[in-house]
């Protein structure tokens, strides 16, 4: 059991450790539960997590049990200060009082976002998470405990998958290769856990095919990073951009100005932004995915 400090939401605060409505390693069920999958370092686990009257109750099976366990109150926010965010334009001030229970997750594990990310780079997200899909229900093992889910695959599993699986997962070889570069330094990817957010993004960018963009990704949930916005993204420039100063067409550096009076809670400004639902009308219809495994 854990009594958080203030108003905690769980859709809000785990929602973005989901990979899509079908992930193996995410669920919610009808009372109010949120359970998920972990490859800790004490070896696979599954964790459920639910809310009542001021509490949570954590339950957890497999051998990373007592890990998932410990490391609950981080993974809701606990780390978090949600007071250091001061609001400078009215959207974000309403946003922020109509969600008082939103708090930056730290999951303490790198891989399992970070893979996912470079999954989702310059691609739909439907193309990205079915692949995370297909990938995780066919090499990950079946998960712990009564949930019939999957924990992702170890590094060794992600190195042993055949070209031809990739393939027929969607995977481009950039992407897939980046992922194996990824793999083969898991250990010392998995350290950066314990590393200040800028340096664990560093870390990070060392291996060619990561980026900005994915570090950011990872390090928002690997870190419960407030201040690691993402740049180099199709959309959220716009978004933000319409939402803070009226420009739908808003490129990188418009967005980072936008963002400059919330130096050290940029990312949580920008997720204010996403909740807000202020977004531009679209222009065009959405962009098909591609199925490359057709090919």
């Amino acid at each position: 059991m854990w009594v958080p400090d203030g108003p905690l939401d769980l859709g809000l605060v785990l929602g973005p450790l989901r990979r899509g409505p079908g992930d193996p390693t995410f669920r919610t069920t009808p009372d109010g539960s949120v359970w998920r999958t972990g490859l800790t370092p004490a070896g696979p686990g599954t964790l459920r997590v639910l809310a009542r009257g001021g509490e949570v109750r954590g339950e957890a099976w497999g051998p990373g049990a007592e890990w998932l366990l410990e490391q609950l109150p981080r993974l809701l926010g606990a780390d978090d200060d949600p007071s250091a965010f001061v609001p400078r334009h009215r959207l974000l001030a309403h946003t922020a009082h109509r969600r008082p229970g939103l708090r930056l997750t730290r999951t303490g594990l790198v891989l399992e976002s970070l893979i996912p990310s470079i999954l989702e780079q310059k691609v739909t997200t439907l193309e990205a998470y079915r692949a995370w899909r297909l990938l995780v229900r066919k090499y990950g093992e079946p998960a712990p405990g009564p949930a019939r889910m999957h924990v992702m695959p170890a590094p060794r599993t992600w190195a042993l998958i055949p070209s031809w699986e990739w393939h027929r997962a969607g995977v481009d070889d950039k992407r897939a290769s980046t992922i194996l570069r990824a793999v083969r330094v898991a250990a010392r990817l998995e350290e950066a856990a314990g590393m200040e957010p800028a340096a664990a993004r560093a870390r990070l960018e060392v291996v060619p095919g990561i980026g900005p963009w994915t570090s950011a990704e990872t390090v928002q949930r690997s870190h419960g990073a407030p201040d690691a916005v993402t740049v180099g993204d199709l959309h959220l420039p716009g978004i933000v951009g319409f939402a803070l100063g009226g420009d739908r067409d808003a490129d990188d550096a418009v967005m980072l100005r936008l963002l400059e009076p919330y130096a050290g809670q940029r990312h949580r400004a920008a997720r204010l932004v996403l909740l807000s639902g202020r977004v531009p009308d679209r222009r065009a219809p959405r962009m098909a995915p591609r199925r490359i495994e057709r090919l």
